[in-house]
C-alpha cells in the first residue's frame, strides 16, 4: 500500500508539472500537422491512380472506418491515459496498461520507431526546402527532359557529380537548415513551439493547396495540338473507378497501407501528443477533427494537383509510367518540368515545394518529440538541452542514410520501419489496450470527457475487427514483400554490406532504447526508495 501511495503521489506531481496544449484548436492543429505529410500530396495520388482510380477509394474508406479511426482513438486514449501518470512515451504508458516487468521494454518500440523514421524523413523533407528555393531562383529551369531532372536530383543527393552539383555540399546546407529549424521548434516546447508551428503550417498548407488546385483546374488543354492532354482526362484517370481492380488483394493492401501512412498511426507520436491533454479533455471529437483535416488535405487537395496536371502536360500514357516509377518521380522529376511550361511557373513551383516542406517539417517534429519527452521526463533533462541532444543524435545517425543513399540504405530502413514496424506496433498497442488493460477500461478511457457520444458499435470494431484486420495486413505484407526483402531478392550483390548495415542500425536503435528504459526505471526505483515515509 505504501508503495502505491508513493507512486500515486510522485506521478500526480509529475502530471501537474507537465506541459499542456494551450487551446483545443491547437491540439487538433498539432495532431493534423503530425498526420499531414509528404504522403498526402505525393504518395496518395500515385497509389490511387495505380490501384483502380476511384475504385481505390472503396477499400480506402473501409480501412479508414475499420482501422484508421479506431486506431486514432486508441492511440489518443493511451496517450491521455499515460499523461495522467506523467508519461509522454509508450514505455511508461505500457507500464501502467500492463502490470508486467516486460511491458515497459515493449513500449521502447514506440520511441525507437519514430526516432528511426525521422533519421531519413527529415533528410527527404530538406529536399523540398531546397527545391522551393531552386524554383524561385530558377536553378532547374532550362532542364526540360525527364532524364535531365533525374540527373539534377542525383547530383544534388551526391550520387553523381555533374554540371548541376559537383558534390553533396548543397544538400548538407539545406539538411542543416531543416534540422536546425526542427531542433529550435522542439526547444520551444509544446505550446510555444509545436502548437505555434501547427497553427501556422496547417492554414498555409490548405491555402497553398487551394491556390495550386485552382491553377490546375483552370489549365484546360495546355497544348492544343494534343487535345487528349487535358485536366479533365487527368481527373478522369484518377477518379474513374475500375471496379475489376477490387478483386485484387494488392489494391486492398495499398489502400490500408495508405491509411497507416496518412494518419500516422503506429508511429508512437500520437500517444506523445495526446499525453499533453488534460485528464478530461475530449479525444473522440478531436480525433475525428484530426482525421477530417488530414482527409481534406489528402483526398481533396492531394488528389487534385500532381496527377491531373501531369496528364495535362505529359499525357495519360507517360503519366502512368511516371506514377508507376514512384511518388518521388512524380514530385521531383515531372512537376519541375511542368512549372517551366506554366506562366509564373517559378512562383507556383516555390509554392508546391514549400507546401511539401511545411507538411514534412511538422511530421518530422512530431516524430522527434517522443524521444524529447522521454529524455525530459525519465532523465529530467531540461527542454533546450534535450532538443540539442535529439538533434545531435539525428544528425550523427542520419549520415549513413545520406552517404549510402544510392546503395538502397534509405529504402531498406523505410520498409522495416515505415511498413512492417508500424503494423507490428499497432497490433501490440491494440492488444495491450483492448485486451490486457481490459475492454471496459479502454472504452471508458476513450469516451471520458467526449464532446460527442461515440456510437457503441465501434466497441466491437476496436476489439475484434481492428486487430484481425491488422494481423491479415501484416501477413499479406510479410509474404508479399517481407520475405523478398529479408532475402535481399533483386538487390545487387554490391549493396549487401549496406543493407546489412541498415538492419544493424535499426537493431542497435531498438536495443539502445530498451537499455535507456532499463536505466530510467533503475533510476526511478532509487528515487522512490529515497522518499521519506
Amino acid at each position: 500500500m505504501k508503495k502505491k501511495i508513493i507512486k500515486s503521489h510522485e506521478h500526480s506531481h509529475q502530471a501537474r508539472d507537465r506541459e499542456r496544449w494551450k487551446t483545443k484548436l491547437g491540439v487538433v492543429m498539432a495532431m493534423s500537422a503530425n498526420a499531414v505529410g509528404l504522403g498526402n500530396f505525393l504518395r496518395f495520388p500515385v497509389q490511387c491512380a495505380a490501384n483502380g482510380g476511384g475504385a481505390f477509394m472503396i477499400p480506402y474508406f473501409i480501412a479508414f472506418l475499420l482501422l484508421g479511426i479506431p486506431l486514432m482513438w486508441i492511440e489518443w486514449g493511451i496517450g491521455r491515459f499515460g499523461g495522467k501518470y506523467g508519461h509522454g512515451t509508450t514505455p511508461g504508458m505500457f507500464h501502467y496498461l500492463w502490470n508486467h516487468p516486460v511491458a515497459k521494454y515493449v513500449g521502447a518500440i514506440g520511441v525507437a520507431i519514430p526516432f528511426a523514421l525521422v533519421l531519413y524523413y527529415t533528410y527527404i523533407v530538406s529536399w523540398t526546402l531546397a527545391y522551393s528555393i531552386f524554383s524561385i531562383v530558377g536553378s532547374y529551369f532550362g532542364i526540360e527532359t525527364y532524364e535531365g531532372m533525374v540527373s539534377f536530383l542525383s547530383a544534388y543527393q551526391g550520387k553523381v557529380s555533374n554540371v548541376y552539383f559537383r558534390d553533396i555540399g548543397t544538400a548538407y546546407i539545406f539538411y542543416g537548415i531543416t534540422l536546425g529549424l526542427m531542433v529550435w521548434i522542439l526547444s520551444r516546447g509544446i505550446s510555444k513551439g509545436i502548437e505555434m508551428l501547427a497553427n501556422a503550417a496547417i492554414p498555409l498548407i490548405i491555402l497553398f493547396g487551394i491556390i495550386l488546385v485552382a491553377r490546375v483546374v483552370t489549365l484546360g488543354t495546355p497544348d492544343p495540338s494534343f487535345p487528349e492532354r487535358n485536366v479533365l482526362n487527368g481527373f478522369g484517370y484518377l477518379w474513374n473507378p475500375d471496379l475489376k481492380m477490387l478483386t485484387q488483394s494488392k489494391v486492398w493492401l495499398a489502400a490500408t497501407g495508405q491509411i497507416f501512412f496518412t494518419l500516422s498511426v503506429g508511429f508512437g507520436a500520437i500517444q506523445t501528443y495526446a499525453s499533453y491533454l488534460k485528464e478530461k479533455d475530449d479525444v473522440v471529437l478531436s480525433g475525428l477533427g484530426t482525421s477530417s483535416t488530414n482527409g481534406f488535405a489528402e483526398v481533396i487537395l492531394g488528389g487534385s494537383i500532381a496527377i491531373p496536371v501531369t496528364v495535362a502536360f505529359f499525357g495519360l500514357t507517360r503519366t502512368q509510367d511516371i506514377a508507376a516509377s514512384g511518388a518521388f518521380d512524380l514530385g521531383f522529376f515531372a512537376m519541375p518540368i511542368i512549372f517551366q511550361k506554366m506562366l509564373f511557373g517559378q512562383i507556383f513551383g516555390a509554392i508546391w515545394f514549400f507546401l511539401l516542406f511545411l507538411a514534412g517539417i511538422t511530421s518530422s517534429v512530431a516524430m522527434a518529440q517522443p524521444l524529447m519527452a522521454f529524455l525530459q521526463e525519465e532523465f529530467k533533462i531540461v527542454r533546450k538541452k534535450a532538443a540539442l541532444i535529439v538533434g545531435a543524435f539525428i544528425f550523427f545517425l542520419s549520415q549513413p542514410v545520406i552517404l549510402f543513399l544510392k546503395h538502397g540504405f534509405l529504402n531498406e530502413m523505410d520498409f522495416w520501419i515505415g511498413t512492417l514496424g508500424l503494423v507490428v506496433f499497432a497490433i501490440i498497442e491494440v492488444i495491450l489496450f483492448l485486451w490486457v488493460f481490459g475492454p471496459k477500461n479502454a472504452w471508458k478511457e476513450i469516451i471520458a470527457g467526449a464532446d460527442i457520444k461515440l456510437p457503441r458499435f465501434f466497441f466491437p470494431i476496436m476489439r475484434y475487427v481492428t486487430p484481425v484486420y491488422l494481423f491479415i495486413l501484416l501477413g499479406f505484407w510479410f509474404f508479399q514483400d517481407g520475405i523478398d526483402v529479408l532475402m535481399m531478392k533483386g538487390v545487387p550483390e554490391a549493396n549487401y554490406p549496406y543493407i546489412w548495415f541498415a538492419r544493424f542500425l535499426l537493431a542497435t536503435i531498438l536495443m539502445a532504447m530498451i537499455f535507456l528504459v532499463w536505466v530510467a526505471w533503475q533510476k526511478r526505483h532509487v528515487i522512490q526508495r529515497r522518499i521519506p515515509e
